[in-house]
Parts: structure tokens; sequence; C-alpha cells
């Protein structure tokens, strides 16, 4: 624990201050492989050959979990049982040099990775909570998850979802029930209580979908989603809140277009959304992660290299590539490096601004080390 400490904080301290960067093996591979957070297939690290060299070699800087595969429509993924994930997260964990975000989409109710088919315990939704709106309840129920996230040795939460519940017909958000409420006070009351939870159990939130995926009425996985018509301020109601009060984890951006932010480009690939509105207006700090980059919103009408590019440019951080969309590429972790290596050596995106994310991305291990390793 101690040299992983030493050298986590070596790296960081090198990088962040500019002096030895030069010096470190291959360090622009490093920076670029902590922006990278990828899904797999397989019940153990094993299973898909490219894995390992993606976390070795590429340095990528986190995975995601699923418990279904939908390109092939299978049941199994990466989740089977609480001993076998245990047993997967902490191989993830050995291979990895520098500590991986292992994350997972657990809001409870049907948006749930963690089954009871599996030996989970049961889960109540947001919507749920959000009815009640009764604190003890919210914190028994976020308790819960960030316990079992621990006890699992997943240290990041893909939650809690702060959209508005302003269109209940919206298939993606409203009819999941993955909305506290249309009310933003009653959304920031319980999703603080979950951050706080999971803060408390040494779990990493991350708030989504920014700017607002609460109006929308389609989904963003499957289609081109714009909310220009419906979308108001009222949704960045509980990003200013949360910020305001001290919220310096994650932000997830959505991928829906709105033409009264920016009209060419939908929320991850716009810099007018995240780093005009919120790192300046709202004051956001923290890591942005993007919505899966392979979701149709995105894949159907910008080129692999294109999206990355923009995405970048916008100010994404981490870019996450689920590969659980329509199409599972093993080799996603391979390509995005070797664009990102181009756009660099091209001047299409400038050295400062990998530093920039990868600064940001070790100070957030450097603050959760303990729980990542």
């Amino acid at each position: 624990m101690k040299k992983i400490l030493l050298a986590l904080f070596l790296l960081l301290m090198s990088y962040t201050s500019g002096q030895a960067a030069a010096r470190q093996p291959d360090s622009l591979a490093i920076k670029i492989g902590q922006m990278l957070m990828i899904g797999f297939r397989g019940l153990d690290a094993h299973t898909e050959p490219t894995l390992e060299a993606d976390i070795r070699a590429r340095r990528i800087g986190g995975v995601v979990l699923f418990s279904y595969d939908a390109p092939s429509a299978s049941p199994i993924r990466n989740i089977g049982s609480p001993e076998q994930l245990r047993r997967l997260t902490s191989e993830l964990q050995n291979m990895s040099a520098i500590p991986l975000f292992i994350s997972i989409d657990q809001e409870g109710g049907r948006i749930n990775r963690l089954k009871p088919a599996y030996g989970f315990p049961p889960s109540v939704s947001a919507a749920h909570l959000g009815a009640l709106d009764n604190a003890d309840s919210t914190r028994l129920a976020a308790g819960s998850t960030a316990a079992l996230l621990r006890q699992l040795n997943i240290n990041m939460n893909l939650a809690p979802d702060v959209d508005l519940n302003s269109n209940p017909d919206n298939p993606v958000i409203g009819m999941l029930e993955r909305s506290f409420s249309k009310d933003p006070d009653v959304v920031v009351r319980h999703a603080r209580l979950f951050v706080d939870a999971f803060h408390e159990a040494g779990i990493i939130a991350v708030l989504k979908h920014f700017p607002g995926h609460g109006s929308s009425t389609k989904d963003t996985h499957k289609d081109f989603t714009d909310v220009t018509a419906t979308w108001s301020r009222d949704e960045l109601e509980p990003y200013r809140e949360l910020i305001r009060q001290g919220y310096d984890d994650p932000v997830m951006t959505a991928h829906v277009f709105n033409a009264g932010l920016d009209s060419l480009y939908p929320a991850t690939l716009s810099k007018a959304i995240v780093s005009n509105l919120l790192r300046g207006e709202l004051g956001f700090r923290g890591v942005v992660i993007s919505d899966d980059m392979q979701m149709r919103a995105i894949s159907d009408r910008y080129g692999l290299e294109k999206a990355i590019r923009l995405a970048i440019d916008a100010g994404v951080d981490i870019l996450l590539f689920g590969n659980n969309a329509t199409d599972y590429d093993p080799q996603i972790a391979e390509k995005a490096t070797h664009i990102i290596r181009k756009l660099v050596d091209e001047d299409a995106v400038p050295p400062e601004r990998i530093n920039q994310s990868y600064r940001r991305i070790m100070a957030l291990k450097a603050r959760t080390i303990y729980h990542c390793k």
C-alpha cells in the first residue's frame, strides 16, 4: 500500500509541477490512458484478451461494469455473484500500476446492475425515495448502496441522477423512475444524502446528466435527442446548488442537443456547455466524464476521431466507452489512444489540454486512493 501511495504521489506531483514529465517513460501515453474508461466482457479479468494490455500497457484510468451485454443480448457480462465480482475487481486493481476507477451504474430501482438474481439485495428507485421525501429513508438506501459497493471494491458509482422529472413520459429518465422529483429542491436534498453516504464509504459520486436530460422525449442511446423546446434553466439548479455547497466529485455530460445553449453540438461535444456553462458560470473545478461515447446520439453523427477531438476541446476529462451499445469493440481503447496521440502530434489538441485533464484525474485519485487500491 505504501509503495502504491508513493508512486501515485510522485506521478501526481511530477506532472502537476511540470518538472519531471519529460523524464517519465512516455508520460504522454500515461496521461492519455488515464483519460479513458472502458467497458469489457468477462466474469474475470482474463476473458477479454485485450483488457490486460489496456490496463498494463495503455494505462487506462478506469473501467465500467455491466450486468447485461446489449450487443449480444446476453445476461452474462461482468457480474455473476458477490464473490465473483469481488475477485474480478481485485484482479483488475492488481493489474494496474495506477489505481483504477472501477465504476458502475447502481442508481437503484430499474437502473440496477447488482440485481437480486445475482445474489445482491434489492434496491429502490430515486422516484420512490423522492415521493416519500423522507431523509431517513433516503439515507438508509444510500448507505446500503455505498456499503455494498465498498464490499465489492467498486470505488465509483455513476450516480446520483439529478435530472428533473420534467417529462414523466421520458423513455430514459421519467419512465425508468430515475429522477427524484420535478422540484429542484427535492432533487438537491436527496442527491446530497446520496453523495454524503458515498463519501462516508469512500465511494466517488457522479452527478448526471449535465445540463439536464429530464425533459427529453428520446433516448440518446438510440437516437439524436433535441431538448431545445423542452429544456429549462431549472434543470441546472441541482448542479448549481450542489457545486455551491462544495461538491467536487465528477459530473457526467449528456448527449442531448440544445440549440439555446449551443447551436452546433450536443452537450458532451460542446465547449459552450462544458467549459463556459459548467466550469465558467457554475464554477465546477472537478472531473468531467462523458456519457458513453458509443451511444448513437454521438456515433451516428460523428466519426470517432471528430467526437474525441470535440469532447476533449469541450473540456471533458474522461471519455467513457462502455462497449455496450450497438457494437462491441475490444480494440476501442487502442483506437482511442492512437487518435488522441495523433491529435496532440498534429496540434489539433494542445498538450496542456491533456495535462489539465490528467491533473484533475490524478487529484481525484489521490484524494480517494485508499479506496482505489
